[in-house]
Order: structure tokens, then C-alpha cells, then sequence
């Protein structure tokens, strides 16, 4: 049997560049395995665009990365790639696209990559045959353009093989199996044992992915969309302008309208995302081939009528000439419209680098992700918007994953604002208490596919999804959310936190195991305490609210979204005599906070002692249903969490509002709670705490016992002598109406000192406040500096501890 250390299943872009980025780091000894020649899924017809846009900072940094390595490639003098780096003019045409862009280059200026913002009139200049009368401003990146997919291809697998990796074409893999900690590829002409398996399947990742099933793994979250592009015959303006000027225009995405337009030789390529797209493979009488290399399917241009339209006003040229192909081909889309990179959820060994919609251009920074996390054990930055684990098991079901693939396709160059949550795919994951909340108002976003309110509508309030399609904070819910917080101030607020992913851990020896993987104590019998995760390095892995039941049984307590995540950290170092058992799904969870929280608890409560402390829980029995109250609140007020079962919930929930009306209960929803939370300096999982940040720079140094081993006490003990780059920091915002998002930029005069990772308004301080990672020596209080709000810049100031309550005399009440 061959031997090998890491199996590559696909020989796409992106199955090559893992392969490249392994023998890169030494690991020679690898294989990867095409059913056909390299490049025959969406490789080969993909139209190969280079965009170092992104919506978020992990994208931006993944393609950013993949940009540089190609300009490595490109003149190399044995494997040369057909790179041509032609600069892109993304059109604007709202105010809040502009917002968008400006946003974006303060992303790109923190990343090394510097966009411009330019006016209609200098596009003009750089593209003259644009229409730009209805513009509102253009962005310029200046190092976007276009890539040959094959020579891509090509060379990253010829400089893998240099360096001593294989790659076996015609050789596909047929199933895998599990021997003695160890996976054997099963393959036509013989089978593959190693220690690592790579699912780079592109469209046939679901189908590659249901091999392992049997060891603990799920059906890959993706749908395959049909993608067309047009090209056209020669425009011989377009072929003079090239003469005269020695290179190829620069590539337009007219994003509002949704195509791409870029020179093709000296024609044009039209690649429009239209909203009335097409899921393939889906249904029984459209069934997945078992081979599609190199094919396409029928052209359906009827489908795109109104973008060629479009796409012939802003380009007029592009009506002069007739079209000389069109392509349709699949591309595999995840229900977010990211791809899997990371640990297949639920099995050993094995990892994605697959469901890619852009996939040339990030392949080479999936290639190096990938690598990092097998090799290293974690990627170099964070890769929490790619990782695998983000989906949980309803992400699964085929209805659900096509309904949000064609809504993502549909709105490929949507903006992502703050407050909208997407229509498609909802209502999977309901409170046991949803009926009630949407009586009262409730108006629902969606965390992990569970609904909870954001924000409680009064008659008359806008409640649309157009609402919510702005950047600044002045939208109809602002005035119900400043009630809501003022409620938990003055009175109580109750917030319906259903989703919590929670786990118990039980058995002998458990409390010395958990001590073991935390930086922090481990509670005593009747305590609640936060419990972080460090990796190797020092870098927050995970947050979790540890309860001590008994002397040797825990909960661990994480968000919604970690579900998947934090329970594979947990098993990781389990040891056998210790059980896990996955609590989620059975029980729920309200916040009761306020100054009068305990008068209404007292009321309600059988069995309630008023008398325990902060950071203690108790069991009671409420309308008959036993309860779990933990003294805790993540709004920053006195108040406790209810925790009960599933079923009880309801009859708790209404004794909640039989009681409450004395004592000013009222709803409050989660966009009230973020406001709560940073008023307080509270932090939140992959926004303030992540691994691009170690737990010492994060503030979180009380939360570290230097008296025990813990995973990446080495690397922090380092830290804390050497002291740390970047520090915590809470800020108040001059700004009006706006508030900082997640990696604006943060300046010092001229120089960019750090970003913020939080940003909202304080009801409760009537300011607005950032939360921040900047240059530790101006972590200082009182220190000015600015904060640059979608390409304007805020004086901004650092807070001597957390905006409200800093002593939490409130909570400790």
C-alpha cells in the first residue's frame, strides 16, 4: 500500500495550492488525486478575476494574500503564469455604496493594499469609453485584474512536484476508510494510507464529503449554481485603445447592478449575477453526473436580458459586436457564499478547502490557511468566516442551502449592512417562546439558524427589510432600542436568549482537566466564572461561562455560533473517563436584569435566596418548572439568567409576564444587549475576542492564573515580559448618528495605530463608544487620538476602564 502524510482530493486551483503550500512548509511527502486532467471542474472555465476586495477583513486578507503570491509567480522563468494585473473601477451608484467603498479602503490601507476614491470625471479618464452620468463615485484598485486559470494551475502544481509533492492525474479517488488512527484513500489502482485527508472536491465536495459520514462527519453545506459569461467578438476601439496605450483596460464591476465587465483580447467579457438564477443538481430529474470534467451546460441568456441591457448603457461599446461564446458552467455555493477551509466538523484528520465561488482568487491564500492549520495546528490569522464549523447541523438540509446559495448569488455584490438580516432560509430554530415575542413586537434577526429579536416594533414602526439598508444608526428601531436600555437601567428588561450552546462535563477528575485547558480558576461548587482558551500561542480560542454543579460536573456555556467549534476544542484533550454530552437543543435561556430583578424574581421564584452573591447560581422552582439562575448579566445591570428545560420554558416565560408589569418588565432584543455590553467593555466572540489576538492584549489578564500549565502559557509568559504590541482599549467617539464598525481604522495624527472591533451607541452614557485594539503606548486614559468612520475621521478618547459602572457596583448590588 502506498504510504503518504496528507491525501489532496481535487486538482483544482485551490487542491494545488494546498499541495503547493504543504511542500512549502517541508511536508513533502504528499499526494493529491484528479478524477480527470488538472483543472477539469470549475477551474477550467472559471474567468480567472483577481479582485483584493472584500466584504470583511478575513476575505480581504485571503485574497490579499493570494494577489502577492501570484505577482511572485508570475515571471517566474520556468513556470510563468498569464497574470495580467489591469487595475478595476468598482462603481457606485448610492451614498451608501460610497459609505461601503470608503469603508473597504480603510481595510485595504490597513492591509498594505491602498485603494482610491474617485470621482465619475477621473474614471472617465482611466476607462473612456464609460458612461458615468448617474455615479455617484467610483473605487480603484489599482493591483486587481485577471489570471489564466490553467497557468495558474499549472504552475502551482509543477512547483509542488519540484519540490517533491505528487500529483496523479486520472487517478480518482473512490472512498475512504479508518484503520488504526489512520485514513486509507481507496482509489482504482490501489489504495492510499496516510495521516491527514483534504476534501478540495470543488462541485463534488458534498459527494467526496459523504464518505465520511461513518466517522462522524455530515453532509457539506453547498448548492452548485449556474454561472454564465459572455464573451464578444473584436471592438476595434477597444483594439486601438490597447495599441495606443500598450495595456488592457481596467476591469468594471458595476456592483449596484450587478456584472462584472473587463477587456478580453480585444473584445469584452460579461459575467452578470442575476436575481432569477438557477440551482443545478438539486432535484431527481436533475441529477448529479458522476463525471462533468470539462463540460458546460445549454446557454440561457433569456435569464440575463436586463444586465446585458445595462451592461450596453454604461458601456455602449459593448452593443457594437456580437458574441463569440458564452459559458455556463457550475460554481459551488455555501449558504453564505464563503468557502470551507478548515476541520471537516466531527472528524479526525481530516479538512475542507472546498465550495469556493471565487476560487482563483483565493486559492492561493486558501493554499496557505490550509496549510497553517495542518501543519501548525492553526492558521496564521484568524479564519473564523471560512472555517467549517461556522455551519451547524441545519445547514445541511438541501432546501435550506439552495434557498440561501440563489439568495446569495442573486445579491453577489450586495452590501452587507450591520442590521439586515437575509429573508432566505429563516424560522429553523425557533424560542419556545417565539409566538409570544412576535406578539409583542419582536423583529428577528438570525444567529446560527436560531431566531431571536433584535429590536421590539411598536405600531406604525418600519419594519421592512429596506429599513435596515444603511450604515448609520438612525434607523426606525434606534428610538425602541434607547427604550429598551433605559428599561434595564430603570426597571427590568427580559431578553430571550435561546441557542446558548451548552455542554456538560462530567466525571472523575474533571475539575483538574478543565484547569488544564483554561488560563483562569476553575469555580468552586456553586460559582459561575468565564473560562479562556488559549492556543499555543497565547491567542483566544474560546470564551465560556463555566458553571460547577457539583464537585465533578460542569457546564460550559458558549455562543450560539461556537456550537461546533467549541465542542471539537473540548474533545480534543477529553480523556476517556470524562463524558461530554451535547446540551443544546434541550434547553433555553432568559436574561432578567435591572434594578428590579430581584424583586421579581423573589415574587416568582420558589426556593430563590436573595442574598447570593455575584457570579453564584442556584436552583428554583418557578410556575412549577425547575430553573437554574446564575447571577450573571451581560447588560451590565443586577439581573440573573434563567435556565430551564425546553418544555418548562413557557409557563416560566408567562409567570415572568404575570408578575412583571409591577415592576416595569419590558422586552428588549439583542441590538439593545450589544449596546449594553460595550457600554460596559464587555467583550464578544470573533469581533473583540479572536485569534488574531492573544488573551494578554486583549485585557483578559485578570482572567489569567500564572500558578498552573495551561495550552499557551509558554508564549503568554513570553508576552508578559517582552510586553505586548497592541492592548484593549475603550474609546468614546466624537461621532453623530454613526458609530465605528469592526476594523475601522485607528489613528494617532498621520499613523494608523490600530482598528476597533466593537463599535454602538450608550444609551445609558448618551455616547458613542468603540471598543479597540491599538498601539499598547497610547492605551493610556485620556489619549487622543481619531477613529476613521467610513473615510471620515472622529476624535476620538481612551476611557479609564469601561464606560458604565466600571466598578460594577450595580451588578454586585
Amino acid at each position: 500500500m502506498e504510504q503518504a502524510r496528507v491525501v489532496v482530493i481535487g486538482g483544482g486551483a485551490v487542491g494545488v495550492s494546498v499541495l503547493y503550500h504543504l511542500a512549502r512548509k517541508g511536508w513533502t511527502d504528499c499526494v493529491l488525486l484528479e478524477k480527470n486532467e488538472l483543472t477539469a471542474g470549475s477551474t477550467w472555465h472559471a474567468a480567472g478575476n483577481c479582485p483584493t476586495f472584500g466584504g470583511g477583513w478575513g476575505v480581504m486578507a485571503m485574497q490579499r494574500y493570494s494577489m502577492r503570491l501570484y505577482r511572485e509567480l508570475k515571471d517566474h522563468p520556468e513556470r510563468p503564469i498569464t497574470y495580467n494585473v489591469t487595475g478595476t473601477l468598482r462603481l457606485a451608484h448610492s451614498k451608501e455604496r460610497m459609505q461601503e467603498f470608503e469603508r473597504a479602503a480603510g481595510m485595504a490601507l490597513a492591509q498594505g493594499e491602498p485603494y482610491e476614491l474617485l470621482s465619475p470625471a477621473e474614471a472617465q479618464d482611466r476607462y473612456p469609453f464609460l458612461e458615468t452620468n448617474d455615479l455617484e463615485g467610483v473605487l480603484w484598485d489599482a493591483v486587481d485584474g485577471d489570471i489564466d486559470p490553467a497557468s495558474l494551475t499549472q504552475a502551482l502544481a509543477g512547483h509542488a512536484r519540484g519540490m517533491g509533492a505528487k500529483v496523479h492525474r486520472f487517478r480518482p479517488a473512490t472512498g475512504v476508510s479508518r484503520e488504526n488512527g489512520e485514513w486509507i484513500v481507496r482509489t482504482e489502482t490501489g489504495d492510499i494510507r496516510c495521516e491527514y485527508v483534504v476534501n478540495a472536491a470543488g462541485y463534488y465536495a458534498q459527494r467526496v464529503g459523504d464518505w465520511f459520514k461513518p466517522y462522524g462527519g455530515r453532509t457539506v453545506p453547498m448548492a452548485v449554481m449556474s454561472h454564465q459569461y459572455l464573451l464578444t467578438e473584436e471592438i476595434p476601439e477597444i483594439a486601438a485603445w490597447t495599441a495606443e496605450t500598450g495595456r488592457k483596460l481596467p476591469m468594471i464591476r458595476d456592483v449596484d447592478s450587478s456584472y462584472y465587465l473587463r477587456q478580453e483580447k480585444t473584445g469584452l467579457n460579461l459575467g452578470p449575477y442575476e436575481r432569477n438564477c438557477r440551482a443545478h443538481w438539486v432535484t431527481p430529474d436533475d441529477p448529479m453526473p458522476d463525471d462533468f470534467s470539462f463540460q458546460l451546460w445549454a446557454d440561457d441568456l433569456d435569464r440575463l436580458e436586463w444586465y446585458i441591457e445595462d451592461a450596453m448603457a454604461r458601456v455602449p461599446l459593448l452593443g457594437t459586436a456580437g458574441i463569440s461564446k458564452v459559458i455556463n458552467g457550475p460554481i459551488p455555493y455555501t449558504p453564505d457564499g464563503l468557502p470551507l477551509i478548515g476541520p471537516m466538523p466531527g472528524v479526525p484528520n481530516a479538512f475542507e478547502a472546498c465550495v469556493f465561488t471565487f476560487g482563483i482568487a483565493q486559492a492561493g491564500g486558501a493554499g496557505k490557511l490550509l496549510a497553517d492549520w495542518i501543519v501548525e495546528g492553526r492558521p496564521e490569522w484568524d479564519a473564523w468566516v471560512f472555517d467549517p464549523r461556522r455551519f451547524t447541523a441545519h445547514a445541511s438540509d438541501r432546501d435550506y442551502t439552495v434557498a440561501k446559495a440563489k439568495e446569495v448569488y442573486g445579491h453577489e455584490y450586495a452590501m452587507h449592512f450591520p442590521r439586515k438580516h437575509w429573508p432566505a432560509g429563516r424560522g429553523l430554530k425557533l424560542s419556545p417562546v417565539h409566538d409570544d415575542l412576535a406578539a409583542r413586537g419582536a423583529v428577528w434577526g438570525c444567529f446560527n439558524g436560531w431566531e431571536r429579536a433584535l429590536w421590539f416594533a411598536r405600531p406604525g414602526d418600519d419594519t421592512s427589510l429596506a429599513s435596515t439598508e444603511r450604515w448609520d444608526r438612525d434607523g426606525p428601531w434606534e428610538a425602541r432600542v434607547r427604550e429598551e436600555c433605559l428599561a434595564v437601567r430603570d426597571a427590568v428588561g427580559v431578553l430571550d436568549l435561546c441557542g446558548f450552546s451548552r455542554f456538560r462535563v462530567a466525571g472523575p477528575g474533571v475539575a483538574a482537566w478543565l484547569g488544564a485547558q483554561i488560563t483562569g480558576a476553575v469555580p468552586t461548587v456553586g460559582r459561575v466564572g468565564l473560562g479562556y482558551f488559549a492556543d499555543d500561542a497565547g491567542r483566544i480560542v474560546a470564551e465560556m461561562s463555566i458553571v460547577r454543579l457539583a464537585e465533578e460536573e460542569f457546564w460550559l456555556i458558549t455562543a450560539a455560533a461556537a456550537q461546533w467549534h467549541d465542542r471539537e476544542w473540548i474533545e480534543r484533550t477529553l480523556p476517556e473517563a470524562l463524558t461530554l454530552t451535547d446540551e443544546t437543543a434541550e434547553w433555553s435561556t432568559h436574561l432578567v436584569t435591572g434594578p428590579g430583578s430581584r424583586a421579581l424574581l423573589g415574587e416568582i421564584a420558589e426556593g430563590f435566596d436573595p442574598r447570593r452573591s455575584w457570579l453564584s447560581h442556584q436552583d428554583v422552582t418557578i410556575a412549577g418548572k425547575a430553573a437554574t439562575l446564575l447571577r450573571v448579566s451581560f447588560a451590565g445591570e443586577l439581573g440573573w439568567e434563567i435556565h430551564s428545560r425546553v418544555a418548562d420554558t413557557p409557563a416560566i416565560w408567562d409567570a415572568l409576564w404575570a408578575a412583571g408589569p409591577g415592576y416595569g418588565l419590558r422586552p428588549f432584543g439583542m441590538l439593545a444587549l450589544d449596546s449594553l455590553r460595550i457600554e460596559k467593555g464587555y467583550r464578544a466572540w470573533k469581533q473583540d475576542l479572536s485569534t488574531d489576538y492573544s488573551v494578554l492584549a486583549a485585557g483578559l489578564g485578570r482572567f489569567v492564573r500564572w500558578d498552573h500549565d495551561f495550552l499557551g502559557r509558554a508564549a503568554l509568559e513570553r508576552e508578559r515580559q517582552q510586553g505586548t504590541a497592541k492592548a484593549f482599549a475603550a474609546l468614546t467617539v466624537q461621532a453623530e448618528g454613526i458609530d465605528a464598525p469592526y476594523m475601522a481604522n485607528v489613528w494617532s495624527g498621520d499613523t494608523l495605530v490600530g482598528e476597533t472591533t466593537s463599535g454602538a451607541y450608550g444609551h445609558r452614557t448618551e455616547r458613542s463608544i468603540a471598543l479597540a485594539m491599538i498601539r499598547s503606548d497610547l492605551a493610556l486614559p485620556g489619549t487622543a487620538l481619531e477613529v476613521e468612520i467610513f473615510g471620515t475621521r472622529y476624535p476620538a478618547t481612551v476611557q479609564n476602564g469601561a464606560h458604565y459602572d466600571p466598578s460594577n457596583e450595580r451588578q454586585r448590588a
